[in-house]
């Protein structure tokens, strides 16, 4: 997938302000407040900016957090130490678009690894499973076989 991000005046009108503020402002939006944090249907979570596909609905499980949480991604994402607000975390970002995601800890599950991508919905947009192949996605559909 060949990706050039677009400059932020061309993604400030494509984008929501709050999909803006989270992926291009480092920002969070509120704990349950937001589309996918109780999500169950079958499908995929791309980046809302560049399309890239992040996770499977097969990772996602009810940390309680109020975001959709994820065991682990589908491929490949940017991980960086992040010291803001006094605390010490792990931020994840998108490989393709830089968006930032949100962030992994290490309180997921234990019999799937242990990891909870805790991601907001902003950053997020979702392909049911029966669209997969129709929106470019089918390579995903053996995830679910």
């Amino acid at each position: 997938m060949s990706f050039k991000k677009p400059e932020p005046i061309a993604l400030k009108k494509t984008l929501t302000p709050l999909q803006f503020k989270v992926t291009q402002e480092d920002g969070t939006e509120p704990p349950f407040a937001n589309p996918y944090h109780d999500h169950k249907e079958p499908g995929l979570y791309v980046d809302i900016v560049s399309g890239e596909p992040l996770f499977s609905s097969l990772d996602k499980f009810d940390s309680g957090c109020g975001w959709p949480s994820f065991t682990a991604p589908v491929q490949d994402v940017v991980e960086k130490e992040d010291r803001r607000f006094g605390m010490r975390r792990v931020e994840v970002r998108s490989k393709q678009a830089d968006s930032h995601l949100g962030h992994v800890f290490d309180d997921g599950p234990r019999d799937r690894g242990g990891l909870r991508y805790c991601i907001n919905s902003a950053a997020l947009r979702f392909i049911p499973l029966e669209d997969l192949e129709k929106e470019g996605y089918g390579e995903f559909l053996v995830l679910f076989k």
